[in-house]
């Protein structure tokens, strides 16, 4: 085993970040569309699925017991199992009667394995490289996890629609897609198991005792709440993301409904295209363009139009919920700019908190800025279902057809106006930055 602590981090990187970004995916993009195939209503699926967020949000209160107990590989390798074996327990499930329950349940169990496999994997990473080797493969990380979104987003929902095809029978589609994913991560897992380095240093913290870590973790939690400008700040993280939270999980139940119930009728196949491909390229290009903007002309000069470039090309979705086009081209234009717009303006609210994280206890504090960012999403995209049924009782613009899609995504639009009151009220911290 001391053999394999010499090996190229290119054996164990890519396939790390690839395990990483899978599970979240599964979790937080596959759900919302198979529960729309197998007939659960909006506000349900949204409701429940929005719960799946919660094991992200709370991570930071149990990731001190990761660093207490155990190796980092370790915790690394055992979440992967684990991951593993609930995603074979969903495909077992998927074609029973109680499936809905009984796959919520395994899939919240999978949503805490992930969140603390991120915890784990992060730490092994840092603890596994130098900082010269940390920053050579930040990119190699990064890109390999975009990989795990054209996967989970694109090649499995394109399984899963080929399935529903084939077989005839959504529930055993799904299932299978679910039964191969798992035997894909075990692969993995027995994979890490002989190619993941074992390192000296990672090692359980043995010098301090339970109590002072965890006295520790909450000294650390009481001055993130005395940093200055904390109030905007916490509305920014919770807020800036309001209308993307509202919209992402309406956006692939409109897409594949009918267009009878005033959808655009495309295939699960079709589903997986448009977004684990055009979508998922035009969401890097926007956030690597948004990254050189903001280094040439520093945040507080861009805020304002990548703010804007997150919330406004929702008028496309108005559009195509009023106009209920046929062409797919222009299906595939629209969901490629949102997506840009969201790249690009994504970009922004994750330099907001690296920059409103810095000072002592760093990592800490933006460990509980990305908690907030979740919280901001699980919460609106829970009632967005809701939303979207009460308005789909109503008709407004007399389309002869239902109106509910064309509502909601207006009421998507000028709930932006929360966005931008976040972004004036974040002004004097950004006003306070030196050189951003």
């Amino acid at each position: 085993m001391q053999k394999l602590s010499k090996r190229s981090p290119w054996w164990w990187i890519p396939t790390l970040y690839v395990a990483e970004g899978l599970p979240y995916f599964a979790v937080n993009t596959l759900t919302v569309l198979m529960y729309v195939n197998l007939g659960i209503s909006k506000s349900e699926m949204t409701f429940f699925t929005g719960w799946l967020y919660l094991p992200w949000v709370i991570k930071p209160f149990w990731s001190p017991f990761v660093d207490i107990f155990g190796s980092k590989r370790g915790w690394t390798i055992v979440m992967q199992l684990l991951i593993a074996l609930s995603m074979g327990a969903v495909g077992f499930l998927l074609p029973t009667s109680t499936f809905f329950s009984t796959t919520l349940v395994v899939f919240w169990l999978m949503a805490f394995f992930s969140a603390t496999h991120d915890i784990a994997a992060d730490g092994y990473y840092m603890l596994e490289l130098n900082s010269t080797q940390q920053a050579a493969f930040v990119g190699v990380r990064s890109t390999f996890y975009r990989l795990a979104s054209i996967l989970g987003q694109g090649g499995l929902v394109i399984l899963a629609g080929e399935l529903e095809t084939r077989l005839g029978n959504i529930p055993k589609a799904w299932s299978l897609t679910f039964l191969l994913l798992s035997a894909f991560f075990f692969a993995i897992t027995i994979y890490h198991l002989f190619f993941m380095p074992r390192s000296a240093h990672d090692k359980p913290v043995v010098e301090n005792s339970v109590k002072s870590i965890i006295r520790n973790f909450f000294m650390t939690f009481v001055t993130f709440f005395k940093k200055r400008y904390i109030l905007s700040a916490l509305l920014f993280m919770l807020l800036y993301r309001f209308p993307e939270a509202l919209c992402i999980k309406m956006v692939q139940p409109f897409l594949v409904d009918s267009r009878a119930v005033g959808g655009l009728g495309l295939t699960t196949a079709g589903v997986g295209f448009v977004n684990g491909t055009v979508g998922v390229i035009a969401l890097l290009a926007g956030g690597i363009i948004g990254g050189l903007a903001i280094a040439r002309g520093g945040l507080k000069n861009w805020i304002w139009p990548m703010a804007a470039s997150l919330t406004l090309p929702c008028a496309l979705y108005c559009l195509l919920s009023m106009t209920l086009t046929e062409n797919f081209f222009w299906i595939c234009t629209a969901v490629g700019v949102e997506q840009f717009g969201y790249g690009f303006g994504f970009t922004a609210f994750m330099m907001y908190l690296i920059y409103f994280s810095q000072g002592e206890n760093s990592t800490s504090h933006y460990a509980f800025c990305t908690a907030f960012m979740a919280l901001g999403m699980m919460l609106p995209g829970m009632a967005a279902g809701w939303i979207y049924e009460r308005l789909d009782e109503i008709s407004f613009f007399g389309y002869n057809h239902p109106e509910g899609y064309v509502l909601f995504f207006w009421f998507v639009l000028l709930s932006s106006l929360v966005t931008f009151i976040a972004v004036a009220l974040s002004r004097p911290f950004l006003n306070s930055l030196k050189k951003n």
